[in-house]
């Protein structure tokens, strides 16, 4: 399936990363595309070099700490994922010296992916000459999570993350095919645990989908938005946007930044929908029709509606969150959980 032939993300041109509204862009809620925000940068100007030349320059910021790779033969076609009978994946992880990644990636052979790796434990310094996202600009003075992902030919399978993203290549070209999170039946996600990279994975390829076997992802595609992004682009989307990132050249390198609008003290909701798997999916629909209600009153509705008619001194859980009240709930679930 050609995949450049979907429609094409907004894009934005004439904007320099050090004078963008992220959260402004985020709010809109659709992904959207800085072109060559970020080309200044200088790693953008130095894998113009080649391969060597940008390894080299990686090597300056190396700390020295093993990292985390991931490995697959040939016959993968670069797509990290899971086995044929779904009991394993189809690729190795390990920990190794960066320079024997960067071996494995020169030789060219296998698939080769570190990614994820926290760029200022494993590469300090880089950030401070590569800064995609400024300190300061997020909300409440956010400083994002920075993260660094190297590799050949690789493909990451469909998938979402809990966060909001801005993700710029700086050595290589990338394609991302992306849906917005209402799609997720028609992407048929994969199995909760184990998985390829943390995320539940869609079971589509989207290069060869076997339509026959997962009918619905046609309108999932209908929904289906693309960005093809050369060295200092930058792509800005939302957090659970489902998203395949591929990497279109033999050396790729790629900066991006999660953050959330929430307070470090707001737990994950994924450990909300773990337990509801535990507590809703078995009962009868017409009482999960009820609970449906109550979730939406409390949860999902306006945020205070909860507690508006009570007290202040009544409204315990159900009035304004901070550390110490999400401390005390979290005790009181955890009571729950252990009784």
């Amino acid at each position: 399936m050609d995949l450049a032939a979907l429609p094409s993300v907004r894009v934005i041109d004439g904007l320099r990363h050090d004078a963008v509204d992220f959260s402004a862009l985020i709010n809109d809620g659709a992904p959207v595309m800085l072109k060559g925000a970020a080309a200044d940068l200088p790693l953008v100007a130095i894998g113009r070099d080649g391969a060597d030349a940008a390894m080299a320059y990686l090597a300056r910021f190396d700390a020295g700490r093993s990292v985390v790779g991931f490995v697959g033969e040939p016959a993968i076609e670069g797509r990290f994922f899971y086995n044929d009978t779904l009991t394993a994946m189809n690729f190795a992880a390990g920990r190794a010296p960066l320079a024997d990644y960067l071996a494995r990636i020169r030789d060219g052979e296998d698939a080769v992916y570190l990614g994820s790796t926290d760029l200022d434990i494993y590469f300090p310094g880089l950030r401070a000459e590569n800064l995609v996202v400024p300190d300061g600009v997020l909300p409440g003075g956010t400083r994002p999570l920075a993260s660094i992902w190297i590799g050949n030919h690789t493909v990451a399978a469909t998938h979402w993350d809990m966060s909001n993203n801005i993700a710029c290549p700086l050595v290589g070209r990338r394609r991302f095919l992306l849906f917005p999170p209402d799609q997720i039946a028609n992407l048929y996600p994969g199995p909760l645990d184990p998985t390829p990279g943390g995320q539940v994975v869609s079971m589509v390829d989207p290069r060869a989908p076997d339509l026959d076997r997962y009918p619905r992802y046609r309108a999932a595609l209908e929904r289906a938005v693309v960005a093809e992004l050369e060295p200092g682009d930058v792509l800005v989307y939302p957090a659970l946007w489902w998203h395949q990132v591929e990497a279109l050249d033999g050396f790729n390198v790629m900066i991006n930044h999660w953050w959330n609008d929430t307070p470090a003290f707001v737990d994950t909701p994924m450990t909300t929908l773990l337990h509801g798997l535990l507590s809703l999916r078995s009962r009868p629909d017409s009482e999960k029709q009820s609970w449906r209600a109550l979730f939406d009153y409390y949860l999902f509705g306006p945020a205070g509606q909860g507690a508006e008619h009570l007290p202040g001194h009544a409204r315990g859980a159900l009035g304004e969150m901070d550390e110490g009240a999400a401390r005390r709930l979290r005790a009181q679930v955890m009571q729950r959980l252990n009784r």
